[in-house]
């Protein structure tokens, strides 16, 4: 299987490779910054908050294209020998800069900035986005949660209608970031040292006569 859990070196669209492949073929080999950030907000949106960023970096320094994923390339046969080569020595060069998890944003603020050669920062392009997008859009969705909870606690039970495992962990992450004071998720809980709370479900209701008779039964059990 191209790519082990601990590098997604492709996960990458097509063209961000081709673009690679064409700068180096031309020599075109200087620095450039990459920009992430939004230019508008939703109506009644007033700000977004940063999220995403450390998982990040972790996957940027950890990023290798491994013989299998460079054997799939090839077998695409759209690549050089060359290019395939210069992957396989692939390691990020450059630098990242980024606001600190949690902090509001404005349009035309950058959550991040990666400056580095052209080449190797393309390839980080669609990893960088998509990491990026969806912790944010979460954390601030969750922040507004926190802030009309005034007070109140609030915990996420949203795992079961995430899309996928994985949003669903980073959706957890990206609301304790938030403000949210807990997950049901034990995933998320043990990854990210997130505090998990949960009672039961409406089948243990349905499980037992009544209503009265599930909660004292639960409430027996967990004194």
């Amino acid at each position: 299987m191209p790519s082990t859990p601990n590098t997604l070196a492709l996960f990458s669209d097509l063209y961000e490779l081709t673009m690679a492949e064409a700068y180096l073929a031309h020599g075109m080999t200087e620095e450039a910054t990459f920009s992430l950030f939004f230019r508008k907000l939703p109506p009644n949106r007033n700000f977004l908050l940063a999220c995403g960023v450390e998982e990040l970096l972790e996957q940027v320094e950890a990023l290798r294209f491994s013989s299998d994923d460079t054997a799939y390339l090839r077998s695409l046969k759209v690549f050089s020998g060359d290019f395939l080569d210069w992957l396989a020595r692939y390691r990020f060069s450059g630098t990242i800069e980024a606001v600190a998890e949690g902090t509001p944003l404005f349009p035309n603020e950058p959550i991040l900035e990666v400056t580095g050669p052209i080449a190797e920062v393309q390839i980080l392009e669609t990893l960088v986005i998509n990491q990026i997008q969806l912790q944010t859009v979460l954390a601030s969705k969750a922040a507004r949660v926190v802030a009309a909870a005034n007070g109140r606690r609030v915990v996420d039970f949203g795992s079961r209608r995430a899309q996928g495992v994985e949003a669903a962990l980073a959706g957890a992450r990206a609301f304790y970031i938030a403000g949210v004071d807990a997950t049901s998720n034990l995933m998320a809980g043990a990854r990210y040292g997130i505090p998990v709370a949960g009672t039961m479900a409406h089948s243990f209701v349905q499980a037992c006569r009544s209503e009265r008779e599930a909660f004292q039964r639960f409430a027996a059990t967990f004194p």
